[in-house]
Parts: C-alpha cells; sequence; structure tokens
C-alpha cells in the first residue's frame, strides 16, 4: 500500500495526547465492550515511545536505559495488538478500509479525526450489517496504527474466530454483562465465607482467571496461579501477571482494567506519583484503567489486560530526548 502523503501528513499533527482526547470524544459512540479497551490501547503503544527509538542513533541502547522488557514494537505485532478488543473480529474489514481512505488522492474528508474515525466505522458498520459502536474503537485503532508503523498492502488471513474475546458470543451487551457476573450469589452470602472475585486476564475462549479474595491485591492472589506463564512470557515468574519489586517501583506488573476499574481501591499518591513517573498514565482519577496490580485491591470480578511490555517511559524518556543513550 502507497499511502496518501495527505492522510499520513494529517496525522503527523497528533501526538499521544491529542488522540486520547480523540478517543475521550468518541467514547459515547464506542460500544461499552471496548470503551476502556480501546483508551488501554492508545496508553499500550505510546507514539512517544516509538518516535524516540526510531530518532535514536542506538535503539537497542536506548531501549536498555529505559528498561524495555517484553514486545514494546508495535510493527511486530500489528496485526495482533488490540485482541482484546471485541472489535477485533472485524479487523480485517476496518484494515481494509483505512487502506482504501489512505490510498486515495486529496485531503481528508474532514479536518475532524474523531468525525473522520465515524465515518469510516459507519462504512464499515454498513457493509457488514453490524452496529456502528462495536467497529469505533477499532477503526481509531487501525488509523493510529497506520500513523505509527503503517499498513502495508499483504494479504491478510481471516481473524481466528475462535481466538476472539467472548467467541462464540456474538452479542457484545452478553460480554458486558458476563464481566460483572458474581459467583456464588446468595448461597455464598448466605455461608458468610469470605467473598471471593475471578479476575479474568483473557477473555479469548478458554478464558483464564484466578480467583482473588476480596480487597487482596492483584499481584498476591495471581501469585497461586501455578500455571506455566513463563513459557508463553519470560517476564512472568509468579502466576499471569509479570512482577519484580511488589513495591509500586519497577512497573512491571502494569494491566489495563477493560471492566471493574471502579471495584478497585482508589490510587493512593505513591502509585499515582509511580504511574506518572512511568510514563504510562497521568490523570486526576481515582480509579483509572491503568493500574499497578501490586497496588491494587479488588472487591468485586474484574476483566483485564496485561500489557506485552514494560518500561520507564516517563522521566527517563524526556531526559534521553532522541540523543543517543550510552
Amino acid at each position: 500500500m502507497v499511502a496518501d502523503p495527505l492522510l499520513l501528513g494529517y496525522l503527523a499533527q497528533f501526538d499521544d495526547a491529542a488522540w486520547l482526547r480523540v478517543v475521550d470524544r468518541l467514547g459515547p459512540a464506542i460500544h461499552p465492550v471496548d470503551r476502556a479497551a480501546t483508551r488501554a490501547w492508545f496508553h499500550f503503544f505510546p507514539l512517544r515511545l516509538q518516535r524516540a527509538l526510531d530518532a535514536s542513533g542506538d535503539a537497542a541502547a536506548l531501549a536498555r536505559y529505559l528498561r524495555l522488557e517484553g514486545r514494546w514494537h508495535l510493527e511486530a505485532h500489528r496485526e495482533t495488538s488490540h485482541w482484546f478488543l471485541f472489535g477485533h473480529r472485524y479487523w480485517a474489514d476496518v484494515r481494509a478500509a483505512v487502506c482504501r481512505a489512505a490510498e486515495e488522492a486529496g485531503a481528508p474528508g474532514s479536518l475532524d479525526l474523531a468525525a473522520q474515525v465515524q465515518a469510516l466505522a459507519r462504512d464499515v458498520a454498513d457493509r457488514l450489517a453490524v452496529d456502528a459502536s462495536w467497529v469505533v474503537g477499532i477503526t481509531a485503532v487501525a488509523l493510529r496504527t497506520l500513523q505509527q508503523v503503517g499498513l502495508p498492502a499483504v494479504e491478510l488471513p481471516l481473524v481466528d474466530r475462535a481466538r476472539v474475546i467472548g467467541a462464540p458470543e456474538t452479542d457484545p451487551d452478553r460480554i458486558v454483562a458476563r464481566r460483572r457476573r458474581r459467583p456464588g450469589g446468595l448461597l455464598q452470602w448466605l455461608k458468610r465465607s469470605p467473598e471471593t472475585w475471578p479476575v479474568t486476564f483473557d477473555e479469548r475462549p478458554p478464558a483464564r482467571s484466578f480467583p482473588l479474595v476480596d480487597s487482596q491485591h492483584i499481584t498476591t492472589a495471581a501469585a497461586l496461579d501455578t500455571g506455566d506463564y513463563r513459557s508463553e512470557d519470560h517476564r512472568c515468574s509468579e502466576g499471569p501477571i509479570p512482577v519484580q519489586c511488589r513495591s509500586c517501583s519497577c512497573g512491571t506488573c502494569w494491566v489495563g482494567v477493560l471492566d471493574g476499574a471502579d471495584l478497585l481501591s482508589p490510587v493512593d499518591a505513591k502509585e499515582r506519583a509511580t504511574i506518572s513517573a512511568l510514563g504510562y498514565l497521568d490523570t486526576d482519577d481515582s480509579k483509572p484503567i491503568v493500574r499497578l496490580a501490586c497496588m491494587a485491591q479488588a472487591h468485586g470480578p474484574i476483566t483485564l489486560v496485561i500489557p506485552p511490555w514494560n518500561g520507564q517511559i516517563g522521566a527517563r524518556l524526556e531526559k534521553a530526548g532522541a540523543a543517543d543513550v550510552e
């Protein structure tokens, strides 16, 4: 695909903060199943990190300085990075629509990026005969992916529908309801036993979760899951969530909260300062969608997504700038 330089030039004016403002504006148009997931994706793949690595004379040295671990290169998994969105099942169609838009000559149809996203989403939705709210989030992701790493013209295999969230469930409302379902019900209350909640960290079938006793820290509960997660991700030494320090300093255990952010303990001053210093999130929200699992305590069923990488891209990245780091 040879992208129209006018579209790429238009997208180039949007940095991370501008994109997050666009996602905020799109929020009401995105189905609740993907509202937090879309925002989480934008936090997981920051433009500033990509641009710093591209501008560095020694990207490997910069990566070491930023203490990057895992898979932080969006280009390497641009077709699957959004697997945790319900809209991922429509990726092939959304991707094709964005490619067509990128190949068209002339200026963008609107200088309002949110309006462009919604127009593309409506086009896809009409073609597929689905609700437009189901594809608004994944359309925003596709345009940002085009801006960040491009969408080359290659034959795209069909999305494996057995590996998308909620499959074979096709009603996103039911997925939202399932996420909030509290196990045990009245029987558990009558037993007066400590309430135990499921923490789901992968909704693709077979869904994977671990139990958490009410008010337990997420990493403490995750450590009791003895599955072999290290073979999938070398960062996982205790359970499915990568963890190192357990003292709110390394940032290894950051997670995105797809549902249940309101059921977590409020961010305290230490967690807020650490998340900001690491460059993951900067917000005054007391219960944001990006949390450090070693600090967050759950009081209900939670659905998470574990970022594919961790690092320190806040103060360290600002210090490094675009210069080489020894």
